[in-house]
């Protein structure tokens, strides 16, 4: 029979064999990796420090190496690469330092004879020893005499300079000798083509020639900028077919930074030109910028093709545009700048290089923004100004649109601004109207290469000859908002791009007018009148789209945004005369009822009700105001809105909108409240008012859980204050004759409904006594009224303890606790105040010690209470 060992014996067997399998595995690894050391042949000691197996050995994984059972990866011996660069540097630095030392400090101590011979022969022995050096194989060492050769070089200008040239110009020399080394350092760098320093250097040092030579000859600026822009198209040639991607990384570098340059110095001079003769220099600069730029785009890669053709477009738009803009007034500067940044849109049909295209036509597009960016302000003006009005309203009515919004802009100068909104609302609205002709003209640039021409534009689809979308591309219906295809999930469909479009235009010519209102100065009348005309289109817009089906649109969405912003600004506009007030306000609040009327969608059914109550709360403080009421006094008009939402909530059931509109009556309540604050009686009223509404919203038993419980608490509240102003020290025979009433219909209904909650019965009653109570016994300075409320309070949690009530237990508790507390206050403090001063502190942080350490067991604690109170009704 085959004996079977326990579970605790049988594995401590198997623990004990995969130790060992362990340790063999260990000695195999062990041995194999003596072997493959064994193996490998022995590395040629080419020179001192020099390791080429170490440094050309195929690493783990490559192709070459060794198959690695297990995972296993053989430990390489390390390359000493690091830290031969690291000695070699810093030996390459202290040479340099002590030829700037030698040339600055001890070179008045050497005949002339003696000095030039020691910087030439040590100049020339580092110039030659980088071939020397190659040639055995040391490209390190050979890489930091290069260095050291390059700052000798400079050190020789220098002295030659300080010797042989005392009174030769300065910057013209630095022009020369940059020039020379420029060429020297490229045909050194071009003979030792395995060293890496040299042709960067040279680039580096061919930055400057041009521009120190125009600095040294006193050249005018536009000098000095053909200069900076000679020198970025040298770096771009250098760019595009240097050798090796140091050169051109910095060659790339020099040029963005002198064609920058050029480019700032070419728009300085055309913006402050004196006239069109004076900006058409600095345009011949600008121009031969962007073509300079285009052709740079025409052969390079896809990143810097873009950047290219922004800033041909650029440049072309700041030429082209400073002639006629040099010629019009400050105002409208921009739109001339405007004009000729749309017309750079054009190249998408002048058969350039998409990626090239694609660049012009963003700085089409930043030319646009910028237009726009400078028209904002004066429009958030506009819609802002009325603000001022609120701290003087109904103060009359102003002359004029301007002197109304109370803007110090200079309104002379921004007569432009209307009219770039509706240029580029206009364009915007016939992109949106004619979508399909702009889809057709922009195809080219939308549509990625073919695999085989990589010509743009074949295969677009929708595009003459074009049989059939490329997979994963949106087609033609996908672009038209007819469909969308899987490409959508990279880039907009048609439909978003459109409907943005459509928005943009909307919005545009909405503040197109709104500015042309204030560059005309309307009288105040037109103003207002233009302004709720203006807000009643846009909500016959958004009615129009929410009811199209279309869902949440951009043009429908952007309406109802534009409709409550200008209803907002013109109702503050309003507010500088009584009649134009009442008719504005009164005017919003039937067009937006009338929108949430016939408009079908939910969410701007909602906005307009929700807009049409905030108008209509409005209109009763107006009420208040036109008939000399104090604030307080008109608190009860103010409820007449909350009063008509309850009733229309009451009508509307469970339709979506019935919520946000009795909550926004339920704002306008809490408006009542804060204005009767001043006074304790209408607060009380008000109060009692706003309960019998939320009672009244309570009957519905949707609304019941929130309603009757916040019904309680105004009616209780409202009692209080009452209380309070009739300066009553005695509210328990007010209370009283309410707790026991009260209390009995508790009992009735526990006794019928034994899972009713405490709270429900005995809540209401309690609280009415209990907490008026507390609130005079903290003011009583007699002992007798604490004491009474102690015990009723000691019983009152007995009871609940008792009985399991939760109600009674929280109310007792927390009264007799706070009782409690208002008795032993005068003793704390008088113990506090015979305390040292740092003995609470050093108690509160043993407490917090204490706390600290016991904090499961108090979480527990806790828990535990949660769930007893819980299991209580």
């Amino acid at each position: 029979m085959e004996h079977v060992p326990p579970p605790a014996e049988e594995l401590a067997r198997l623990d004990r064999e995969l130790a060992e399998l362990d340790a063999r595995r260990a000695q195999l690894l062990t041995r194999r990796a003596w072997l493959l050391a064994a193996l490998r042949p022995p590395a040629p000691t080419a020179a001192p420090g020099w390791n080429p197996s170490a440094w050309g050995a195929p690493p783990p994984g490559r192709p070459g190496a060794p198959a690695q059972p297990w995972g296993y990866v053989p430990k390489q011996p390390s390359a000493p690469r690091s830290a031969q660069n690291v000695l070699l540097t810093l030996g390459g630095l202290l040479l340099m330092i002590a030829a700037v030392a030698f040339t600055l400090v001890s070179w008045g101590s050497m005949g002339i004879g003696g000095r030039s011979a020691v910087l030439a022969a040590v100049t020339l022995g580092a110039l030659i020893a980088p071939a020397v050096l190659l040639r055995r194989g040391l490209a390190a060492t050979a890489e930091a005499l290069t260095a050291l050769a390059l700052v000798l070089t400079l050190l020789d200008v220098y002295a030659v300079h300080a010797v042989a040239a005392p009174d030769t110009d300065g910057l013209g020399f630095t022009a020369v000798a940059s020039a020379v080394l420029a060429v020297l350092w490229a045909a050194y760098g071009l003979a030792l083509g395995k060293l890496r320093l040299p042709l960067p250097a040279a680039v580096v040092l061919a930055q400057w020639p041009l521009l120190f030579w125009a600095w040294a000859a006193g050249a005018p600026a536009l000098v000095v900028g053909w200069a900076l822009l000679a020198t970025a198209v040298l770096d771009g040639v250098i760019a595009l077919w240097g050798k090796g991607s140091g050169v051109r990384v910095t060659a790339c570098v020099g040029g963005s930074a002198m064609g920058f340059s050029a480019l700032m110095v070419g728009l300085a001079l055309s913006t402050t030109a004196s006239g069109p003769l004076g900006a058409a220099a600095p345009g011949a600069l600008l121009l031969a910028a962007a073509a300079a730029a285009l052709a740079g785009a025409w052969r390079a890669p896809k990143g810097f093709a873009r950047t290219g053709g922004v800033v041909a477009g650029l440049a072309a738009v700041a030429a082209v545009g400073g002639v006629p803009a040099a010629a019009l007034s400050d105002g409208w500067r921009v739109l001339a700048y405007l004009l000729c940044g749309l017309a750079v849109a054009g190249a998408v049909r002048a058969g350039l290089p998409r990626d090239a295209a694609r660049g012009v036509l963003a700085a089409s597009g930043a030319v646009v923004a910028g237009a726009l960016v400078w028209a904002l302000p004066s429009l958030a003006a506009v819609l802002l100004g009325p603000v001022t009005l609120l701290s003087d309203v109904w103060a009359g009515s102003p002359g004029g649109f301007r002197s109304a919004l109370g803007s110090t802009l200079p309104w002379s100068e921004l007569a432009a601004a209307p009219v770039v909104l509706a240029l580029v609302a206009g364009l915007l609205g016939s992109a949106y109207r004619w979508w399909p002709s702009v889809v057709r003209i922009a195809a080219p640039l939308a549509a990625p290469r073919t695999a085989d021409t990589g010509t743009p534009g074949a295969g677009v689809p929708g595009a003459a000859g074009a049989a059939a979308p490329w997979p994963g591309w949106p087609g033609w219906s996908g672009w038209s908002g007819a469909g969308v295809g899987a490409g959508a999930r990279r880039r907009p469909s048609g439909a978003a791009l459109r409907g943005a479009a459509g928005a943009g235009a909307l919005a545009l010519g909405w503040g197109a007018l709104l500015l042309a209102g204030v560059v005309l100065d309307v009288p105040y009348a037109v103003a207002v009148a233009g302004e709720t005309a203006l807000v009643g289109g846009l909500l016959a817009l958004a009615v129009r789209g929410a009811g199209s089906g279309r869902g949440a649109s951009a043009v429908p969405v952007t309406a109802l945004v534009g409709a409550v912003s200008g209803a907002v600004s013109v109702g503050l506009l309003s507010l500088a005369s009584e009649g134009a007030a009442y008719a504005v306000f009164g005017a919003l609040t039937v067009l937006f009822a009338g929108a949430a009327f016939r408009v079908g969608a939910e969410v701007p059914r909602a906005v307009f009700a929700v807009a049409s109550v905030v108008w209509g709360t409005v209109l009763t403080g107006f009420a208040g105001r036109s008939l000399d009421l104090d604030p307080h006094e008109a608190a009860p008009l103010v409820l007449l809105v909350p009063a008509l939402t309850v009733l229309l909530g009451a009508r509307l059931r469970r339709n979506p909108v019935a919520l946000p509109v009795e909550l926004t009556g339920a704002l306008g309540a809490l408006v009542a409240v804060g204005l009767a604050v001043t006074d304790a009686p209408f607060l009380a009223l008000v109060l009692a008012l706003c309960g019998v509404l939320a009672a009244g919203a309570a009957v519905r038993p949707e609304r019941r859980p929130v309603a009757g419980y916040l019904a309680a608490a105004l009616f209780v509240l409202a009692t209080w204050v009452r209380l309070a102003a009739s300066e009553v020290s005695f509210p328990e025979a007010y209370t009283l004759p309410v707790t026991v009433p009260a209390l009995v219909v508790g009992v009735l209904r526990r006794r019928g409904d034994p899972e009713a909650s405490s709270w429900t019965a005995y809540g209401p009653g309690l609280a009415a006594t209990l907490l008026p109570s507390l609130a005079v016994a903290w003011t009583d300075t007699d002992w007798l009224r604490p004491l009474l409320l102690g015990v009723a309070a000691l019983v009152i949690t007995l009871l609940g303890a008792r009985y399991r009530l939760q109600a009674l237990l929280v109310l007792g508790g927390v009264v007799l606790a706070l009782d409690g507390l208002h008795e032993l206050a005068p003793y704390v403090a008088q113990v506090a105040g015979a305390l040292p001063r740092w003995l609470p502190p050093a108690l509160a942080g043993l407490l917090l010690l204490v706390v600290g350490a016991t904090y499961e067991q108090r979480l527990r604690d806790a828990r535990r209470l949660k769930d007893a109170l819980g299991r209580m009704r």
